[in-house]
């Protein structure tokens, strides 16, 4: 078979296949060289701020709450301050204000969740059966109310069925609590508890993990404050057995004291 019978045979067969239309417009190695075309332009890109990077507004109560706190001069005006917020619906369901207990001035300050049902009747913080556990271990180093602490809450008001606080109610009155604190002036504060450990020194690990070791609180002014998250009594109540643990943190406080 010659060379031309060939290709007609071949093309008989590609026939025979369904093939019935060319792949490129001329025979290939025949075809005129197409034209390079540039590149399209690339125009930049408008840089757009990721979603989680746009910043949020801030709540007309947020901003409230940090000019309030930051015009208190004195804790009685603190206290005054914190009393005519209107910003929180927990003054609707609460008694009333439940601001502060023992020594002002004290070198060590305590703060605590919020009130329970006997904190929002008496005005005072930690009066129920959990702050009676918290004197039994302030006496056992030597602190008392009516000598050398000072104890606040981070709510200064009863959520409704002593529920824990939500991450928003502890934003909105943390500028009080920083400013109390301010006020106050401890050398050393203790943080009873997950809800006043995690609103004073954020993270999201919980109070088992954080206690036993001293961490910083820093104030607007740049001032640092040691701070040593324990147990909060209401816990210890719940969970005997962790009485041993708690134990352990008074002892560290009691020597950090001691150190002066």
């Amino acid at each position: 078979m010659d060379e031309h019978a060939a290709l007609l045979a071949a093309l008989r067969l590609q026939l025979d296949w369904g093939a019935d239309e060319a792949l490129e417009a001329a025979p290939l190695g025949l075809a005129a060289p197409r034209p390079v075309r540039p590149p399209p332009e690339v125009l930049p890109a408008t840089p757009r701020l990721a979603a989680s990077a746009q910043p949020r507004p801030v709540p007309p109560a947020a901003t409230e709450a940090s000019a309030l706190a930051a015009g208190a001069a004195s804790l009685d005006a603190l206290r005054e301050a914190m009393a005519g917020f209107t910003g929180s619906n927990l003054r609707e369901t609460a008694t009333q204000l439940v601001f502060a207990d023992g020594i002002p001035g004290s070198p060590i300050m305590a703060i605590g969740e919020a009130p329970g049902a006997d904190e929002d009747r008496q005005g005072k913080p930690f009066v129920g059966a959990s702050g009676q556990l918290l004197d039994r271990m302030l006496a056992s180093i030597g602190l008392s109310r009516a000598d050398n602490i000072y104890i606040t809450n981070i709510l200064p008001w009863r959520p409704p069925g002593n529920r824990t606080p939500t991450d928003a109610e502890m934003q909105l009155f943390l500028p009080f609590v920083r400013r109390h604190i301010a006020l106050a002036r401890p050398r050393l504060l203790v943080l009873l508890g997950g809800t006043a450990a995690k609103a004073l020194l954020g993270g999201r690990e919980g109070i088992t993990r954080m206690r036993g070791e001293w961490h910083q609180v820093i104030l607007e002014d740049g001032q640092v404050i040691p701070a040593l998250a324990t147990l909060h009594p209401a816990y210890l109540l719940r969970s005997p057995l962790s009485k041993k643990d708690a134990w352990h943190d008074w002892l560290m406080l009691s020597r950090r004291r001691d150190e002066g």
